[in-house]
């Protein structure tokens, strides 16, 4: 047995180490490879590929005949050309069974939602007519149900009426709110043609559930108007203005029948919604109550003459299908970039809640959802709805659980509903027209309640608290400013976040775990011990411009502190500093200066530099960079352990 020299006297040479000295001879230590260098457009192509490209769409394709890749050219564009070969009986009659189911709720939200838009309830029927029959035949997910939604439909709302006043104009509004859905399309379109859907994932899970909650309040909040029966109600949606307008008008505004039958009826369908969680075989309950309620408080006002004691009623609902709005849209004058503005905003937030919904069921389904594609289908949905009287649609979380609880088994569901809402739109329409204004202002309430996730807030709070703190800004902006103000705070927050993350990277001081070779975190594992003489630091991302400079002055405050500590207690002053860098996937110029500043100023310091396993683009760098040589290649380690045996041979004997 080979015995190691004194362990005051410590060797700079790497060949004279050993990770352990016990069989008499010196074991291999394994130099860090370097990549080969690749081809300039091969390179350029693998990025371009993992980036935009990284689910391989194209592998369908391979090894296939020219007539074969046409046709699956055509299935990818229309996916219910390859679905439908397999289409039978049985399947048709789950979806019909769901597409009815799903109609009986959207028919009565349609017409509300509309008023949300402030839109005739009408362009509410007509936007679950033609969009859903393109999302049918062009979109992936088996059970997404496509209408209006509540929270697009108040933002379209709100950013139209601060261009337009609906009251007064209504026929620019609703030609700015065609213009806004075909931009909104050509939004959604574009994302997915040129596969940039990663864009939507800026917008955190935090910040949507506080957009979400916020909204809720405020579209409820929306809904005392018809709910109370008010009649002067302001324009504003923050909860101080809409509250003033409230309590302002209580004494000579307010209609007790109105109140009466809005609270009898929002009873009713929350009592139904309470049913309907009881178990699965009662999802048809609160799926069928709004229509329910329709019926009832329609042939009550209409028995007792209730809209001549001020029961405010739907009144007129224009019968026939979709007329053409082509010549309706903006394409030119002072109206086209608000129309752009607010399509890409309502674009962007529809295709985001309903990519969400389309994820969620597609994991309870196991089957994979094209998110390109359903870009694409939903763009197209909204451009060609755009020119036929319809607004923003996208896919509705109430409508598409009911739909999924149902048993739908492909998008034909969606057919079946919009037929329904066809023959709605052709003889029934007369039939609502004294529909009292409380029961949709009921039935939008209760289908807002579910937005308020608030266990998903508590859970947030508890995982991580600056997503807490975009989940609440997003929330407080919606209520108490605007819905484009708590949208706006979202969106900052979220990418103040990743700025914060990258530019502020973790570092953190690594300790020998006893009676192994592998080294962690000392404040996860308090066991862990410190290497007399030697500080390990890991570095806990890439190494760029933005946070270079922070983990260079990171590392000398962590070597600062730790000779502070080892000179009270007295201990081996420090005299490696090795980087653990496992962690850094990348570094750039910047990152490499930052190093050279870091090696010369632990040579002020007579500490040396040590780096360990450095990945493939980072020693890659260090190499063309010339870095490598200027700290020397028998200081990079392939591991923390063979970087300490360099440092402290006499600790790499232990066990």
């Amino acid at each position: 047995m080979s015995h190691p020299a004194d362990e005051n006297v410590e060797t700079k040479e790497m060949d004279s180490r050993s990770l352990s000295s016990s069989q008499g001879q010196e074991p291999y230590v394994h130099k860090v490879g370097v990549p080969p260098k690749q081809n300039l457009f091969k390179e350029f192509r693998y990025t371009v590929k993992e980036t935009f490209f990284s689910d391989d769409p194209l592998r369908p394709f391979k090894d296939q005949t020219k007539s074969r890749k046409f046709i699956l050219g055509i299935e990818a564009i229309f996916p219910i050309l390859g679905w439908g070969r397999t289409y039978n009986l049985k399947k048709f009659r789950g979806d019909l069974i769901a597409g009815l189911t799903i109609a009986s709720l959207c028919i009565p939200q349609d017409i509300g939602y509309a008023k949300l838009a402030n839109l005739s309830p009408q362009y509410g029927l007509y936007s679950s007519f033609v969009p859903p029959l393109i999302y049918a035949v062009m979109g992936s997910s088996r059970d997404i149900a496509i209408g209006p939604v509540a929270v697009v439909s108040l933002l379209l709302g709100t950013l139209l009426q601060n261009e337009i006043d609906p009251n007064t104009n209504p026929t620019e509004y609703r030609r700015l709110a065609f213009t806004a859905t075909f931009f909104a399309g050509i939004t959604q379109a574009t994302l997915g043609v040129f596969r940039l859907g990663f864009l939507i994932d800026f917008l955190s899970h935090a910040a949507i559930v506080g957009f979400m909650g916020g909204a809720a309040i405020t579209i409820a909040l929306q809904q005392l108007k018809g709910f109370l029966g008010i009649e002067k109600f302001t324009r504003k949606t923050d909860i101080i203005s809409v509250m003033h307008s409230v309590f302002s008008s209580a004494h000579h505004g307010w209609n007790w029948q109105t109140i009466l039958i809005g609270s009898t009826f929002l009873s009713f369908l929350l009592f139904a919604k309470y049913i309907g969680k009881k178990g699965p075989k009662f999802f048809w309950v609160p799926a069928i109550a709004p229509l329910i309620s329709v019926v009832l408080s329609t042939f009550f006002v209409y028995i007792t003459r209730a809209d001549k004691h001020g029961v405010a009623i739907v009144k007129h609902i224009e019968k026939g299908i979709n007329p053409s709005s082509v010549k309706e849209i903006y394409f030119t004058g002072d109206y086209l970039a608000k129309g752009v503005r607010i399509g890409i905003v309502a674009g962007m937030i529809a295709l985001t809640e309903a990519i969400a919904i389309g994820r969620t069921f597609a994991s309870m389904k196991d089957y994979q959802l094209d998110g390109n594609k359903e870009m694409v289908a939903l763009g197209a949905m909204n451009v060609v709805g755009s020119m036929t009287s319809c607004y923003v649609a996208t896919g509705s979380f109430s409508r598409s659980a009911v739909n999924f609880m149902a048993g739908c088994e492909t998008a034909v569901s969606n057919i079946v509903m919009s037929v329904v809402v066809f023959l709605t739109l052709q003889f029934i329409t007369p039939l609502f027209k004294y529909t009292p204004n409380a029961i949709l202002a009921s039935i939008i309430i209760c289908a807002v309640i579910n937005l308020v996730d608030y266990k998903a807030a508590i859970l947030i709070w508890k995982i991580d608290k600056f997503d807490f703190v975009a989940c609440m800004g997003a929330f407080f902006g919606v209520v108490f400013a605007s819905v484009e103000i708590g949208l706006l705070i979202a969106v900052s927050i979220s990418f103040a976040k990743i700025l914060l993350q990258v530019t502020r990277p973790r570092t953190a001081i690594l300790g020998k775990i006893p009676r192994t070779t592998v080294y962690r975190n000392i404040q996860q594992y308090p066991e862990a011990t410190r290497v007399p003489g030697v500080l390990i630091i890991r570095v806990d991302s890439a190494i760029y411009f933005s946070n270079s400079n922070y983990v260079k002055e990171r590392i000398l405050r962590w070597l600062m502190d730790e000779e502070e500590r080892v000179n009270r207690d007295y201990q081996t002053r420090i005299q490696f500093l090795i980087v653990e860098m496992s962690p850094v996937t990348d570094i750039d110029t910047s990152g490499i200066h930052a190093l050279e500043e870091l090696f010369r100023s632990l040579q002020k310091r007579e500490v040396q530099l040590v780096l360990a396993n450095p990945g493939p683009l980072v020693i890659d760098k260090l190499h063309t960079s010339n870095f490598a040589n200027f700290l020397g290649e028998d200081k990079i380690f392939l591991t923390v352990a063979e970087a300490v045996a360099y440092c402290s041979p006499k600790l790499a004997e232990e066990p």
